[in-house]
């Protein structure tokens, strides 16, 4: 056979096998919640830093990684999910002071744009609603990570994306002031959140 015959067939498969990738098109993910979560950390009394977690979230995510432009995120996480491992501080946070869960139960996260920010990044721009104030917020994404098939049909992908934004933008802004003229609780607040993403597994041509 002559090698350009040759060099066409090997060229084939290739295409083939490129249009038959998973991220090949926008694909919709939806976030796992067993393997995801929503962390923060701001400052307490300016010595030391305090840490909690959501651990119930929700979402779907469309992905398509040839046309950033295409990505639209939609998260909502369960506001009375949050821990610090410290029962009387989780209450307060539960309660009116801060984020009051009875009356906004939770907090959401819907995107308006997504941008590269260099290999593996992605600047993702988008609205943030808590206590029910919402707000425009920049997250800055590593990821999303090489998808791995399960063996069950599925692949599974990961990311983390992290913000910094002051609680008081969004009406939390319970304090007490110390002697020194600090503060109990800080204003900036990292959120960070990490998520693994699942979606069925295309079909394989026979």
């Amino acid at each position: 056979m002559p090698r350009f015959i040759v060099r066409l067939a090997i060229l084939a498969l290739a295409l083939a096998a490129f249009n038959s990738a998973p991220f090949a098109q926008s694909t919709e993910w939806r976030i796992d919640p067993a393997h995801s979560s929503a962390q923060f950390q701001v400052r307490h009394m300016m010595v030391s830093t305090v840490r909690g977690t959501f651990s119930k979230m929700t979402g779907t995510i469309q992905y398509d990684p040839s046309n950033l432009s295409k990505t639209a995120i939609e998260a909502t996480i369960d506001a009375a999910s949050v821990e610090t491992h410290e029962p009387s501080r989780d209450s307060d946070l539960r309660g009116p002071d801060f984020f009051d869960v009875t009356k906004f139960p939770t907090l959401t996260f819907k995107s308006k744009r997504a941008e590269s920010a260099g290999p593996g990044k992605i600047k993702l721009t988008g609205d943030l609603t808590m206590h029910g104030v919402t707000k425009e917020v920049v997250f800055d994404v590593e990821g999303p990570s090489a998808s791995m098939n399960d063996g069950h049909g599925n692949l599974h992908m990961g990311a983390s994306a992290t913000a910094r934004v002051n609680r008081k933008d969004f009406g939390l802004n319970w304090n007490h002031m110390l002697d020194n003229g600090g503060a109990i609780v800080g204003d900036e607040v990292t959120i960070t959140i990490d998520v693994e993403l699942v979606s069925k597994a295309p079909a394989v041509a026979r």
